[in-house]
């Protein structure tokens, strides 16, 4: 109960509830995948600076380095994870018809788990030297 007799503050009444009732999980989720994606984004852009003009051995030797694999994987990961909710976020927000929201959202979510399994089989495949 949270009419005018109810002891609790604006601030406990509110806390941790977002416009949909869910909670504040997914912002906070998205600023972590962001502060991730910072940290990494210098040494991916690094290691792709040093692919550039390789043939499939030169980069297959690049990244079979374990730290540059983990590096990217960690990237991908994160900035896989920071799409689907951002997307996810704009669904809900402006797409008004529930049936096509949830197609939505279900679409989002296929898509980015797809993106990432491709490209983290692609750089596993690579740093195994396959």
């Amino acid at each position: 109960m949270s009419g005018p007799s109810s002891m609790r503050t604006p601030l406990e009444r509110v806390r941790g509830l977002g416009s949909a009732h869910t909670g504040t999980g997914d912002f906070w989720r998205q600023r972590l995948t962001a502060v991730a994606m910072t940290l990494l984004i210098v040494p991916v852009i690094v290691v792709v600076i040093t692919l550039i003009g390789r043939n499939h051995a030169g980069a297959a030797q690049i990244l079979g380095s374990i730290p540059i694999a983990i590096i990217l994987l960690l990237f991908i990961i994160a900035s896989t994870w920071h799409m689907k909710i951002g997307m996810q976020v704009v669904i809900e927000d402006y797409i008004h018809n529930e049936k096509l929201k949830i197609a939505s959202v279900m679409a989002n979510n296929f898509f980015c788990v797809a993106v990432a399994l491709a490209s983290i089989y692609a750089i596993l495949k690579l740093s195994s030297g396959v």
